[in-house]
């Protein structure tokens, strides 16, 4: 296995650019033999959408490739999670492509908790209208991210598999060949909070003499690298580089977005005397103020814990928001503080009760403190509310065995997702009342992939 994990060049690259690629051991005929009967199901029945892996079972075979594999288990850690939804993209000749675009963007992390992950069954040059990608797109949520860089297309023989961070700026570029071009797209989630390096890690340091990416980024590279090693960035004693501290707290404001980045992750120099007025941050009015105080309170790491919980209570809907979505983003750091966030369970605002569903997710991993809350969260009246619960539930897993009949009522929810996330939920708790539920479940709800118009039974 260790021969197939991503070595740390790779690890670097993913970081800076927010993608890195594969192939598959499987050889061309496989390939070819993916790529026609993906037509003749389009042909046939349209786009199969999430029954794309029931419908082309052989897809499979390349998500247990362990090149892909490997990659996965470097990326997310080895109980990584295959999502619900999946979806085969479809450029057809003569298309003009798409847009830039981010699927994600809306979580103020730059932690590696999500991943797509795109397959490419036919050789896609650049003719064919592969992926277009924008390299360290993923770090921003504005607009400025789709020009941080210059557009990469994500171009390979048949067999190549894509891993880009979920908030990676793409599109399909256009197709300027007299052939179809399919992509396979997967998107993957981390169930357990860093511990130690998943990748085949050799080196401690981040640039380990020799920077990767632009200079003026590192503390962020950094920052990312010592996550996913489960390290605490190195605190600094309040000493600084020649920034005063309000200078960066001004620049978290500032209209570019660059800007304020390497101002958040330069803010943890000051190591826990930036906390209050980051803190302050938080009842700004500006999101980009709010959003960039965030990643410093992050990079801040265990200084931040007692300051964030306080602001649970603030009178403030989007300033207690902010703080429940931040304590979910330090994870294993922010445990000392499960109690206080399955108080805010009972927040008002829907808003709050899912990041703070979610936070409990990540923060209250090794124990079962949080789980009756998550299971009475499981009747939420909100849709994103019962689906964090969910979530939260399958990434505590081993100590969830009381939510085992609350989760079997979400198997029946009218969210598609819910009901997907439920059914691994139950079989990551892996008790006999959860196998069995599942598979009752399992037996009455089984979709067969050759049945159709023509033949139906």
């Amino acid at each position: 296995m260790a021969e197939h994990l991503l070595s740390d060049a790779q690890m670097r690259d993913f970081i800076v650019n927010g993608f890195v690629t594969v192939t598959t051991e499987l050889p061309a005929q496989f390939h070819d033999a993916v790529y026609e009967k993906t037509v003749s199901v389009f042909d046939k029945e349209g786009n199969p959408g999430n029954n794309l892996l029931p419908r082309i079972p052989e897809i499979q075979q390349v998500l247990d490739d362990p090149n892909v594999s490997g990659a996965l288990t470097s990326l997310l850690g080895p109980d990584y999670y295959m999502q619900p939804h999946r979806h085969p993209h479809y450029n057809p000749p003569g298309s003009k492509g798409q847009g830039l675009h981010q699927d994600g963007g809306k979580r103020w992390s730059h932690h590696t908790r999500r991943l797509l992950v795109f397959y490419y069954p036919q050789d896609t040059p650049l003719e064919l209208g592969p992926t277009g990608v924008v390299p360290m797109s993923h770090y921003y949520s504005t607009r400025e991210g789709s020009e941080v860089s210059p557009e990469q297309p994500v171009v390979g023989e048949a067999g190549t598999v894509a891993f880009a961070n979920y908030d990676l700026w793409h599109r399909a570029m256009p197709n300027s060949s007299e052939t179809r071009r399919y992509m396979m797209k997967f998107l993957y989630a981390r169930m357990s909070e860093p511990e130690a390096p998943t990748w085949a890690n050799r080196e401690t340091d981040w640039a380990n003499g020799t920077p990767v990416g632009p200079a003026e980024h590192q503390e962020m590279f950094r920052h990312l690298w010592n996550w996913h090693r489960a390290v605490e960035d190195n605190e600094t004693n309040g000493t600084s580089n020649g920034e005063s501290l309000s200078d960066l707290i001004s620049s978290l404001n500032s209209t570019s977005e660059a800007t304020g980045l390497q101002a958040a992750y330069a803010l943890p120099q000051f190591g826990e005397k930036a906390v209050p007025a980051l803190v302050r941050c938080l009842q700004e009015e500006s999101e980009m103020t709010r959003r960039n105080a965030c990643y410093a309170l992050n990079a801040v790491g265990t200084p931040a814990v007692d300051a964030l919980r306080d602001m649970l209570k603030d009178s403030c809907e989007y300033t207690r928001d902010n703080a429940a979505e931040a304590l979910g983003d330090l994870g294993n750091k922010a445990e000392p503080v499960v109690p206080a966030l399955v108080e805010t369970l009972s927040d008002e605002s829907d808003r709050v009760r899912s990041h703070t569903v979610e936070a409990l997710g990540t923060t209250s991993q090794s124990s079962s403190i949080a789980v009756p809350g998550l299971i009475k969260a499981l009747e939420d009246k909100s849709e994103g509310v019962r689906r964090s619960a969910v979530f939260a539930l399958a990434r505590i897993a081993k100590d969830a065995e009381g939510a085992v009949e609350g989760l079997q009522n979400m198997l029946f929810d009218t969210n598609r997702y819910i009901r997907g996330d439920a059914v691994h939920a139950l079989y990551r708790i892996g008790t006999p009342e959860a196998k069995s539920v599942l598979l009752r479940h399992l037996q009455m709800t089984r979709w067969c992939p050759i049945t159709s118009r023509e033949s139906t039974f």
